[in-house]
């Protein structure tokens, strides 16, 4: 199970080969996103990209200690919830900065 306090009994990951090559194209490994989803990633609703389905993004940080953003949805599959990363990329300085500034707050 993952350490996600607004989500209970995640089952894993359900992985599409296009979305799987959107993360790895931007240097996030299948392990990296594992990693950041089991240590109590920062996640909110994406209102922006829910129009067709409900979407989520996490603020993490891998184990080198780089934040990443994931966007990704859920899906149910045999009555069990799955995460289904749709993209992942590592942060900019400036979005860092700016997380960290107003993470504390």
């Amino acid at each position: 199970m993952y350490n996600i306090k607004m989500f209970k009994n995640i089952a894993g990951f359900d992985w599409h080969i296009g979305n799987f090559e959107k993360c790895q194209k931007h240097g996030l490994s299948i392990d990296d996103i594992d990693f950041i989803f089991r240590n109590n990633p920062k996640i909110a609703t994406d209102t922006k990209h829910s129009q067709y389905e409900e979407r989520y993004i996490a603020i993490g940080i891998n184990e080198n200690g780089k934040y990443a953003f994931i966007a990704f949805t859920m899906r149910k599959i045999d009555d069990e919830k799955y995460i289904r990363p749709i993209s992942a990329r590592f942060m900019h300085e400036k979005e860092v900065t700016n997380y960290e500034k107003y993470s504390k707050i």
